[in-house]
C-alpha cells in the first residue's frame, strides 16, 4: 500500500487521549482526519450511550467494525474507540496502515473515564478486566508506542509521517525525566535520520564509528551524514579515559561545536564512550545511537547511562545522558562474527527474564538463536528497558533490575582484564550465578541449556581467580552503606533487586560456577 494509502491509525484504552493526539497530528500533517465514535454515532442516529443501552454492546461493535474499515481505507488520521481492536477483521485491517498505541497507565485512564457517560466505565473491576485484556491487542496491532499521558504536541508529526514511508521500522517513544527520544527499529531505521531534526537546521552532525562496524556495516550510515568518521575501537579494553581524552581532542580537532551533534555508531563500548564524551564535552551535545550489535541494539543504547572503565572496576566513570535518538536496523546483526552474535543473546535472555510472559516464552522456545530468529525480539527487549527507565531512570530503584547477571558478570570481566569474556559472555555466567544464588534449580538448568545452544560459556575459566572475582564484585558500583543490593530471580517476570548475599552463599556460586 503507498503511504499515501497508509492511514494513521491511533489505538489504546478509553481515556486514553487517542481522539486527542489524532486531532493535533491531522491538523500538523494537513490530513483528513476520522474519529470512529463519531462516525458511529452519526450513522446510528444516536450518542453511544444511548446506542448501547436500546441495541446492545454486539451491535456496536457490528457498526464499529464497518465504519472503522471504510475510514483506514479512506487514508488520513483515525482514532479508533478503544474496543475496536476487539475485531480480528479490524485488526487484519491494521497491519497495513501505521497503528499507534496511545499507552496510558490504567489508574489514570480511569480517572479520566469514571464518572462520564462511557457505558464500559462504570464498573472499577470489570473496567481493569478489559484493560489488561486489549493491552495484548494493542500491543499485537501496533508499530508505535507513544506514552499519552504527557502532551506531545508538535513533536509527533515528523516521525509518524517518516513511518508511513518506512513499513519495516517500528517505533517507541521512550520517555524520562531529562529527555525523550524516539527510537526507531527495524529495516530501514537509519534512512529516517533525516527526520529527527537532529542537529538543528545549520549545525552538523560527527561520526564517532567502532571501526569494524564501520567496514562491515558502513552502508548503515544516515546518507545525511557528510562529515568523515571519526574511527574507533571497539573492544572493551578501548573503553577508558584515556580513550575518551583521546576522542574530546578529536572531536575539538574537528571543530565541533555547542550545537552539532555527535553519531555513535557501532555496538556497546563505541556507543558508551561516545555517549560519555557527548555528556561533558562544552557540558553536552546531543548524541545519536546507532547500534550495530546486539547487545547495543536490546539494551545499551537505550536510557542514557553512558561512561568508561578503570582499571579497577566497569563503568566506574560515567554520565546519565539522553541520546537525542536510537536507529536500530537488525540487518547489522548479519555482519557480526557468530561468537558476537552470541554475546549480545545473553543480553536478550536478561531481559526476557525480566519481563517474562509473551517475551520469555519466544526466548525460551528458540532452538537456534541466530540473527534471523533474533532480529524480531529487539523491539520487545528495547521496550522493556525503555518502560523501565522511564519509571527510573537514575537507577535508585525499579531500573536496578536490568543489572541482573552483572554485578557477578561486571566483576568476571575486571578479574579477567577486561580480555578473556565479551561482556555478554560475562553477563551469561553471571546470570547463571543468579539464578544459583536465587535457589531457581529448574530455571538455572533450562537457562543453561538456552545460553549453551546459541554457543555461550557456561563454565568459568578455571585459570580465572575466584578471589578477584569476588574483590571486584566488592567493588560494585551500586554498593551502598549497606552493601551489594543483589538482583535475584524468583520466577521469569518477577525479578527482585537490593537483595542481600552473604560472602560465603556468593563464593559458592562463582566456585560452582568453575566446576559445573
Amino acid at each position: 500500500m503507498s503511504a499515501e494509502r497508509t492511514s494513521i491509525a491511533f489505538v489504546g484504552f478509553m481515556g486514553a487521549g487517542k481522539s486527542t493526539a489524532a486531532r493535533r497530528l491531522a491538523r500538523e500533517l494537513g490530513l483528513d482526519l476520522a474519529d470512529t465514535d463519531e462516525l458511529i454515532a452519526a450513522e446510528a442516529g444516536t450518542s453511544i450511550p444511548t446506542l448501547f443501552a436500546t441495541k446492545g454492546e454486539a451491535r456496536f461493535r457490528e457498526i464499529e467494525e464497518r465504519v472503522v474499515l471504510a475510514a483506514l481505507e479512506r487514508g488520513g488520521v483515525v482514532a479508533l474507540g478503544g474496543g475496536a481492536v476487539e475485531s480480528e477483521a479490524v485488526r487484519a485491517a491494521l497491519a497495513d496502515h501505521l497503528a499507534v498505541w496511545c499507552q496510558v497507565s490504567e489508574d489514570l485512564a480511569w480517572s479520566r473515564s469514571a464518572g462520564t457517560d462511557r457505558p464500559l466505565a462504570r464498573d472499577r473491576k470489570g473496567f481493569g478486566g478489559r484493560y489488561r485484556a486489549r493491552a495484548k491487542l494493542y500491543e499485537e496491532v501496533a508499530r508505535v508506542h507513544l506514552p499519552c499521558d504527557k502532551q506531545l504536541a508538535g513533536l509527533l508529526g515528523p516521525w509518524l509521517a517518516a513511518l508511513r514511508e518506512e513499513p519495516g521500522v517500528a517505533m517507541i517513544w521512550a520517555h524520562s525525566p531529562s529527555a525523550d527520544y524516539p527510537a526507531l527499529i527495524g529495516a530501514g531505521a537509519t534512512r529516517l535520520f533525516d527526520a529527527l531534526g537532529v542537529p538543528r537546521p545549520g549545525a552538523r552532525t560527527f561520526v564517532a564509528a567502532d571501526r569494524a562496524a564501520l567496514a562491515a556495516a558502513g552502508g548503515l550510515l544516515p546518507d545525511a551524514v557528510e562529515t568523515p568518521p571519526i574511527d574507533l575501537d571497539g573492544g572493551e579494553e578501548a573503553k577508558s579515559l584515556a580513550a575518551a581524552e583521546q576522542l574530546l581532542e578529536r572531536l575539538i580537532d574537528a571543530g565541533v561545536r555547542r550545537d552539532d551533534a555527535l553519531l555513535a555508531f557501532g555496538g556497546g563500548v563505541v556507543g558508551d564512550l561516545a555517549g560519555f564524551c557527548a555528556a561533558v564535552y562544552q557540558r553536552g551535545i546531543p548524541v545519536v545511537q546507532v547500534p550495530t550489535t546486539l547487545v547495543a541494539q536490546v539494551d545499551s543504547a537505550y536510557g542514557g547511562k553512558t561512561g568508561v572503565d578503570l582499571a579497577a572496576a566497569k563503568n566506574y566513570v560515567g554520565a546519565f545522558h539522553q541520546p537525542a535518538a536510537v536507529l536500530a536496523d537488525p540487518a547489522a546483526l548479519a555482519t557480526l562474527p557468530e561468537a558476537e552474535l552470541a554475546a549480545g543473546f545473553a543480553e536478550v535472555v536478561k531481559t526476557a527474564l525480566i519481563a517474562g510472559g509473551r517475551l520469555w516464552d519466544r526466548v525460551r522456545a528458540l532452538e537456534r538463536p541466530d540473527a534471523q530468529a533474533i532480529a524480531p525480539l529487539i523491539f520487545d527487549c528495547a521496550r522493556t528497558k525503555i518502560e523501565i527507565v522511564a519509571a527510573d531512570e537514575r537507577d535508585g530503584g525499579r531500573r536496578a533490575v536490568l543489572n541482573l547477571g552483572h554485578t557477578v558478570g561486571h566483576a568476571i570481566e575486571a578479574a579477567s582484564g577486561y580480555s578473556r569474556y565479551r561482556h555478554g559472555e560475562a553477563v551469561a555466567l553471571g546470570t547463571l550465578a543468579t539464578l544459583r544464588l536465587s535457589g531457581q534449580e529448574d530455571l538455572h538448568s533450562e537457562v543453561g541449556e538456552l545460553l549453551a545452544r546459541a554457543g555461550l560459556p557456561t563454565q568459568l575459566d578455571p585459570a580465572v581467580d575466584v578471589d578477584a572475582v569476588l574483590a571486584a564484585a566488592g567493588r560494585d558500583k551500586k554498593r551502598t552503606a549497606d552493601g551489594i543490593g543483589f538482583v535475584l530471580v524468583e520466577a521469569p517476570g518477577n525479578v527482585v533487586h537490593g537483595r542481600r548475599v552473604d560472602a560465603d552463599s556468593l563464593r559458592d556460586a562463582v566456585v560452582e560456577l568453575q566446576e559445573s
